[in-house]
């Protein structure tokens, strides 16, 4: 096992990073690293911002990533990513979602919403945009655009674990023939 490495997952409420967290972890552990994990909800149930960080290895000390030190950044909202962008660093890899969601603030057009941010992220670093949301509607469900992103990072990972099978493990039963599809729709998008 190498070095510590870490994912940070970033959207907002209702987005389904925390499940994606656990799929992650859940693979990571199953592959013998040691694994830690944080949760951030930041007022998750308004649209609020959500982060979700992940760290493994041989040993891990804790679940905080700090200032450039996230090898993967996946950002399930476009403004949350570059909201979250300092993290990563300066060699890791973004995954975004081209989706764009009013915060609360830009709804009561109190502000803006800024101009650009898919941009921002592919001058700073290694981008990879995956339309996971226009995804999840082609498969019918909205809802598994978290397990898009998440086949989407899946082969940026380095790790050696049949993540489909960790997929089908995590997601309730009901859902899982859809959620697989999602998976390997994710990965097929960040191949192209």
């Amino acid at each position: 096992m190498s070095k510590t490495k870490s994912a940070m997952l970033v959207g907002v409420g209702g987005q389904g990073t925390i499940l994606i967290s656990k799929i992650l972890t859940s693979g990571l552990l199953k592959a013998g690293y040691d694994v830690k994990q944080s949760e951030v909800h930041g007022m998750a149930q308004r649209g609020g911002s959500v982060s979700t960080q992940v760290r493994w290895g041989e040993k891990v000390y804790g679940p905080v990533i700090g200032k450039g030190e996230a090898d993967i950044l996946v950002a399930f909202e476009q403004m949350e990513a570059v909201r979250y962008a300092d993290f990563l660093k300066p060699d890791g890899v973004c995954i975004v979602n081209r989706y764009r969601q009013d915060s609360i603030a830009t709804a009561a057009e109190l502000e803006t919403y800024p101009e650009g941010c898919l941009e921002a992220m592919e001058a700073a670093f290694n981008t990879i945009i995956v339309d996971a949301s226009d995804i999840a509607n082609e498969l019918g469900n909205p809802r598994c655009m978290n397990v898009v992103l998440f086949g989407a990072m899946c082969d940026r990972l380095g790790v050696d674990v049949d993540w489909e099978a960790v997929v089908a493990e995590t997601v309730p039963q009901k859902a899982l023939e859809l959620n697989i599809k999602a998976f390997r729709a994710g990965k097929e998008a960040a191949a192209k």
